[in-house]
């Protein structure tokens, strides 16, 4: 029994108890991890859809396994490149499911040399924060909003080409 305790202890030192900061809910993303920001909870993402400058914010949530998503992806390719001078911040936001983040969408974003801001969001509580994007999303994909400031324009559908998205930013920012 007197070499139980010391065994104990040497085991608690060596495989480590859990601190207050393990257990602490993390609020940043977990970029450690993987090569984009990673949101698990839509609280710690939401921040990106309150912006409050002069830059007009264009966000897309899209997935791999979405073929829609990913036909148009070249148009926010190509308006990333078109508005790279000016104040458009082009934000592809992936819904992919957390278990295919490693296997699939980065192996997809390296592939493709996606060049907006990637990130994806994993909070599987869609229809606890889809309404906090815009009221009138059914929940499909793809989505995008473009804000600035109190300006919106919202689009719960697949564009149909390069020239409907950005009509839809020129829209906006005039």
């Amino acid at each position: 029994m007197k070499f139980l305790i010391p065994v104990l202890l040497t085991l608690q030192v060596m495989v480590g108890t859990p601190s207050a900061a393990q257990n602490a809910p993390v609020a940043a993303p977990a970029s450690a991890t993987y090569d984009i920001p990673v949101y698990s909870k839509f609280a710690d993402f939401e921040h990106w859809l309150h912006f409050d400058n002069d830059t007009t914010y264009v966000i897309n949530f899209w997935a791999t396994w979405c073929k829609p998503c990913v036909e148009e992806l070249p148009y926010f390719e190509q308006l990333h490149e078109q508005f790279r001078d000016q104040k458009v911040k082009v934000v592809l936001v992936s819904l992919d499911f957390k278990k295919d983040l490693e296997k699939k969408l980065l192996p997809f974003i390296k592939a493709r040399q996606l060049k907006p801001t990637v990130l994806a969001l994993t909070d599987s509580g869609y229809n606890s924060w889809i309404d906090k994007v815009n009221p009138a999303w059914g929940g499909a994909i793809p989505v995008t909003l473009i804000y600035q400031r109190g300006k919106k324009a919202f689009k719960d559908d697949q564009f149909a080409n390069y020239q409907e998205l950005e009509k839809m930013l020129r829209d906006l920012k005039i």
